[in-house]
């Protein structure tokens, strides 16, 4: 694994050469499109062996992966007159958009794996999600963080789902914050505390010998304050109302 291009310099494209260098290790020689220029510049900047293309067809002729990284209504115009030879490695992180649809955008044979890197993988703390498995993608990705392979692209997009909760996550710890805010606490503090609370939970979570089921038991008394909010706010219909956004977004995802 020498080269590696990256058509789509987005936060994703950012993460990942950000992963490859982490800590100053040795990295194959990136190649980036002139999408998002800003950060493509930056990246180029900063890491001796990191190129800006003139264009999407330079990235491609330059190199042995070729990550796609565009957002999904963008493909066609990014892709369009884009010839990717079948000895190539396609990495298609595009949510939403399958494997068949973009050999057919390609007009390629080339070997194609979809991946679900997250922004994490910007310091190897996130396992990727890969379809069909490939010794030379999961090789990447296990460099980035952990790979977890899966067999199908159905179980690929309930990976991809779960992904879409995790705004909702910060939206929720946001919530609570202008909570306390609201009643009186500086929102600074409020902001901090909030912050350490649930980073202490993040800790929690490398406990794989428990399962979450079991790390929300043991961090809940009977009749404490937290089986009270658990109970009062998390009932059956909320989590009713989650599943059944999970499923609708699945089914967009499929479809």
């Amino acid at each position: 694994m020498k080269r590696i291009g990256i058509i789509g310099v987005g936060e994703i494209g950012r993460a990942i050469v950000d992963g490859l260098y982490y800590r100053g290790d040795d990295a194959p020689q990136v190649f980036l499109s002139p999408r998002g220029a800003r950060t493509a510049g930056e990246l180029s900047e900063r890491y001796e062996s990191v190129r800006v293309c003139p264009d999407n067809q330079a990235v491609v002729d330059h190199s042995e992966i070729v990550i796609i990284a565009v957002r999904r209504q963008d493909r066609h115009e990014a892709l369009a007159g884009v010839t990717v030879a079948d000895d190539k490695i396609v990495i298609n992180v595009m949510a939403g958009v399958g494997n068949d649809d973009l050999r057919r955008t390609l007009a390629t044979d080339a070997q194609i794996v979809r991946a679900i890197p997250l922004p994490a993988i910007r310091e190897r703390r996130s396992v990727t999600v890969t379809c069909p498995s490939h010794p030379v993608a999961d090789s990447l990705f296990e460099r980035l963080g952990g790979v977890l392979p899966v067999a199908d692209e159905m179980a690929f997009d309930v990976f991809s789902a779960l992904t879409g909760t995790l705004t909702t996550h910060y939206s929720y710890l946001a919530a609570l914050t202008s909570w306390a805010a609201g009643h009186g606490i500086a929102a600074d503090d409020a902001d901090s505390y909030v912050r350490s609370l649930f980073q202490e939970v993040g800790r929690a979570l490398s406990d794989k010998t428990r399962t979450l089921r079991q790390l929300a038991a043991d961090h809940e008394t009977p009749k404490g304050n937290n089986e009270r909010i658990r109970t009062t706010w998390f009932t059956p219909d909320n989590s009713k109302a989650l599943t059944q956004a999970l499923d609708d977004l699945l089914a967009d995802l499929e479809g």
